[in-house]
C-alpha cells in the first residue's frame, strides 16, 4: 500500500470518529503540552536570569569584590564561619584596585549585606521598606542609572559626608507629584533629614521584583547613619566583556598586595560575578530537566496503552473490512501498514495538538506572571518524535493481530 494511500485511510477513520480520537489523545496531548511549556519558561527564564538579573545584581560588564561570595546555593556551618573571620573590605583597598586596572571605566564602593530598610516620609506622604544603600559617585556609572531629574551623586557629596539622596522611581513617583519640583525638597530616612539630589530613570522590574524602590546615599553618611555593614563591596566596571576575565586577575592580585597574603595562602575575599548566581539556575533547572523526562514519559506510556487500546478495538470492529479487503487481494503487509498508519497519524496528531496547547499554556503564563517563556525547536522536534515513535510501538502489536486474521472467518464475523 503506497503510503500517501494508507495516511489518507488514517485521516478519514481519524475524522470519522472525533470525540472518540481526542479522549484517546487526551494523554499524549496533555503530557507534550507539558514537556513544551516547561521547557518554554526554564528556557526563557534562563536566558532572562543572564540577561537580567546577572546585570541587575552586578552591573553589565562588571564584577566585584567581596568579603562574602555571591552564593545562593547551600553552605554548611563551617563553610560559614570561615567566610565570616573573614576581614571586611576596606576602602583603601580599593586605591590598590584602581591602580591595577587603569582601564576601568568605573570602580565603586558599596554597602553591602545586611541591606536596610526604613521608611521614607516627605510631609504627610510616607513609602515603608525602601532599600537604603550608601555608594561612592561611580556606582551609578556601574549600575547604568540614568538621571530622571536633579543631578547625580559627586565624590565631593561622599568626602564631605553631605546630607543629600538620590531616590528610585518608584519611591519618588510614590512622594512626589513632580519630579523637577522634588529636586532639593528634604525628606526623612530612618528620622534623618537629607535633601533630594536626583531622581534615577525608571530600571523597571526583574522576576515581578521592582529595582526602583531604593534610597542612595554617599557612602560616609549611609555609615554614620548604620555603621560599617558587614560586606562592603567594591565593584568594576569595563568598557567591554571581553575585559572583564583579565581584569578580575588583575584585581585579585592587587587585592593580594593589599592584604599582604603570602604565595600559597587562600583568598580572603571573593572576586565575583554573577556567574554564581547563574550556575545555581543553572543547576536548578538541570534538576528539573532530569524529573520533566519521568513525568512525559508516565504520561506517554499510558497514552500510547490508550491508542494500543482504542487500535486493538477497532482491528475488532472492522473485522469484515479486513476480510473483504483480503479476499479481493490485500496482503498482510498492506494490512499492517494500514493500521500502522492509523496509529502513527493518531499519535502524532496528539503531539501537535499537545505542541499548541504548550504553546498556549507558555504564553498564558508569561501573560500573568514575571515568567518569560520561548518555544525551543527542539523540544517541538521531541514532542513530534515522541509522538509518532509512540504510535509506532504501540500500534505494532494491533497492526499484527490485524494482519493475521483468517480472511474466511473475518467474512464470516458479525457483531
Amino acid at each position: 500500500m503506497p503510503l500517501l494511500e494508507g495516511l489518507r485511510l488514517a485521516l478519514r477513520e481519524i475524522a470519522n470518529h472525533k470525540l472518540r480520537s481526542f479522549f484517546t489523545l487526551l494523554g499524549i496531548i496533555v503530557s507534550v503540552a507539558f514537556l513544551v511549556a516547561v521547557v518554554a519558561i526554564i528556557q526563557g527564564m534562563n536566558a532572562y536570569v543572564r540577561e537580567n538579573l546577572a546585570g541587575a545584581i552586578v552591573g553589565r560588564n562588571a564584577f566585584q569584590i567581596r568579603r562574602i561570595p555571591i552564593s545562593v546555593g547551600l553552605i554548611d556551618d563551617e563553610e560559614w564561619r570561615e567566610l565570616q573571620r573573614r576581614p571586611v573590605i576596606r576602602p583603601e583597598e580599593a586605591d590598590y584596585v584602581s591602580r591595577a586596572i587603569p582601564d576601568a571605566e568605573a570602580i565603586a564602593l558599596q554597602s553591602g549585606w545586611p541591606t536596610p530598610m526604613a521608611d521614607v516620609s516627605w510631609r504627610n506622604r510616607t513609602v515603608g521598606d525602601v532599600l537604603v544603600v550608601g555608594v561612592t559617585a561611580p556606582y551609578q556609572v556601574v549600575q547604568d542609572y540614568e538621571t530622571a531629574a536633579g543631578e547625580p551623586l559627586t565624590e565631593i557629596d561622599v568626602r564631605e559626608r553631605r546630607r543629600v539622596a538620590i531616590l528610585g522611581f518608584d519611591v519618588a513617583d510614590k512622594l512626589f507629584d513632580n519630579f523637577d519640583a522634588a529636586i532639593g525638597r528634604r525628606i526623612r530616612v530612618r528620622g534623618f533629614q537629607v535633601a533630594v539630589k536626583g531622581i534615577v530613570e525608571k530600571k523597571g522590574t526583574v522576576l515581578g521584583q521592582s529595582m526602583d524602590g531604593f534610597v542612595m546615599l554617599p557612602l560616609t553618611l549611609f555609615e554614620a547613619m548604620y555603621g560599617r555593614r558587614q560586606t562592603t563591596v567594591i565593584s568594576v566596571k569595563m568598557p567591554e566583556a571581553a575585559q572583564v576575565a583579565d581584569a578580575m586577575l588583575r584585581a585579585e592580585e592587587a587585592m593580594r598586595i593589599a592584604r599582604q597574603l603570602r604565595p600559597g595562602q587562600a583568598n580572603d575575599f571573593t572576586v565575583d560575578t554573577a556567574e554564581g548566581l547563574i550556575t545555581f539556575w543553572q543547576n536548578l533547572t538541570r534538576i528539573i530537566f532530569t524529573v520533566v523526562p519521568a513525568v512525559v514519559a508516565i504520561g506517554i506510556v499510558v497514552g500510547g496503552i490508550v491508542i494500543m487500546n482504542i487500535m486493538l478495538m477497532s482491528v475488532h470492529e472492522r473485522t469484515r473490512e479486513i476480510g473483504i479487503r483480503k479476499s479481493v487481494g490485500a496482503r498482510r503487509t498492506d494490512i499492517q501498514q494500514q493500521f500502522l498508519a492509523e496509529s502513527v497519524a493518531l499519535a502524532t496528531l496528539g503531539g501537535l495538538l499537545g505542541i499548541v496547547a504548550g504553546w498556549a499554556l507558555a504564553q498564558l503564563v508569561a501573560v500573568v506572571s514575571p515568567l518569560p517563556a520561548r518555544i525551543t525547536w527542539w523540544s517541538v522536534s521531541v514532542a513530534l518524535g515522541l509522538g509518532a515513535s509512540i504510535g509506532l510501538i504501540f500500534g505494532v502489536y494491533p497492526a499484527s493481530r490485524a494482519a493475521r486474521l483468517d480472511p474466511i472467518a473475518a467474512l464470516r464475523f458479525e457483531q
